[in-house]
């Protein structure tokens, strides 16, 4: 009998390469957050790591027993403070005040660079209006 002959072959294998993905993953989260926590002490942290290399089932089943709630917890406040250095970053890019803008246009306008028009066109575009 061939090894991929049937469709139980392959529900069983797939079943398995999700479980064993699912398991590294696990095993991936707990080093990261290992590493993210800041509260706990190196050695201690050498301690897990060292029992996930030669533990790791069990390992991982207590970490996430004992350590889920903060596990949790710190991601979610990771993902808060990307959320807000975004939020941050994207204000300083993309909207400047209008008084800088018609600031920015005055000055432009007295360098000669654009028109009177044009002046008045950026000023209203500022200032929300249509023109």
């Amino acid at each position: 009998m061939e090894l991929w002959s049937s469709f139980w072959d392959w529900f069983w294998f797939f079943l398995w390469m999700f479980a064993y993905v699912a398991y590294l993953w696990v095993l991936i989260s707990i080093v990261i957050d290992l590493f993210r926590d800041r509260e706990l002490n190196g050695w201690w942290k050498a301690v897990w790591i060292v029992f996930l290399v030669f533990v790791p089932f069990l390992t991982g089943l207590v970490y996430l027993i004992a350590r889920g709630r903060g596990m949790a917890e710190r991601s979610v406040r990771q993902q808060q403070e990307f959320k807000e250095d975004t939020d941050e970053y994207i204000r300083s890019v993309s909207f400047a005040s209008p008084s800088d803008e018609i600031a920015k246009a005055k000055g432009l306008r007295d360098q000669g660079v654009i028109t009177d028009g044009e002046y008045e066109a950026l000023k209203a575009k500022a200032l929300g209006n249509r023109f």
